[in-house]
């Protein structure tokens, strides 16, 4: 199960901390604030209209193959790629010299989101859809991913999770940050490999999660910084190529779910 791209956020963040926290495991919150286990509802019953709603869904969605919404999807597989994705919503590119507060709360954050997303997976073992049904997908995954859990949607729990945060700090942008970061989500249904109500509980569970961490101090303060970072840098920054930024804009503007 590939969810976070810890490997990449290391990549991004080098040597930054905030908050003086400097442990290999700094997180926001304990086990004992959160845990999204009580907070998720079951996937869809097998044989329920919902479960066949995402079947056929899945099946639609193989005719994407190959447009440019594929090439999209297949980008937003790459999960160090997140921040990248959030470019044209941003309307500048962060970088790890320009924003290293924000990539180290990155960091941080995404040792609450591994937890939150292994925790219900594990509670309901919900097959991949391509396990039962045929059609091309956008990656070609391995014995351990496909094995692995469909529900919640890892990508998406972390692609909303960014989205919510960045609206937070750039909420003169957060409607396209909120777009961008469904459209993250909504990749996984196009790239085949999630089911549509895995990626819709990934939102939900990005949402429980966002909610408790404003309980935590450390998130409150590292946000504060990251929010005038974020400030700074877009009033100094480039914006990106505007016609890339529309088609990307007119590719997503509808949402799939």
């Amino acid at each position: 199960m590939r969810i976070l791209a810890l490997a990449a956020l290391v990549a991004l963040t080098g040597c930054a901390t905030l908050g003086g926290d400097t442990a290999p495991a700094g997180r926001y919150l304990t086990k004992a604030q959160f845990d999204a286990r009580d907070h998720l509802a079951p996937p869809p019953a097998k044989g329920s209209p919902e479960a066949e709603k995402d079947r056929q869904i899945f099946l639609a969605t193989r005719k994407l193959e190959g447009t440019p919404r594929w090439t999209i999807a297949k980008a937003d597989d790459e999960e160090e790629n997140v921040l990248a994705a959030f470019t044209c919503a941003l309307g500048y590119t962060p970088t790890r010299e320009k924003n290293p507060k924000l990539a180290a709360m990155l960091l941080r954050m995404s040792r609450d989101v591994r937890p939150a997303v292994s925790g219900p997976k594990m509670k309901y073992l919900r097959a991949r859809p391509f396990r039962s049904q045929g059609g091309p997908l956008c990656i070609k995954p391995g014995l351990g991913f496909s094995l692995s859990p469909d529900y919640p949607s890892g990508h998406a729990t972390w692609g909303w999770t960014v989205g919510l945060l960045l609206a937070e700090v750039a909420p003169d942008r957060s409607e396209v940050i909120l777009a961008r970061a469904r459209a993250f989500g909504e990749s996984r249904v196009i790239c085949g490999v999630h089911n549509a109500s895995s990626v819709e509980a990934g939102r939900k569970n990005a949402e429980t999660l966002f909610a408790a961490l404003w309980g935590s101090e450390a998130f409150k303060n590292d946000l504060a910084g990251v929010r005038a970072e974020l400030d700074a840098t877009r009033a100094q920054a480039s914006p990106p190529d505007p016609a890339r930024c529309t088609a990307e804009a007119n590719l997503l503007s509808a949402p799939l779910l």
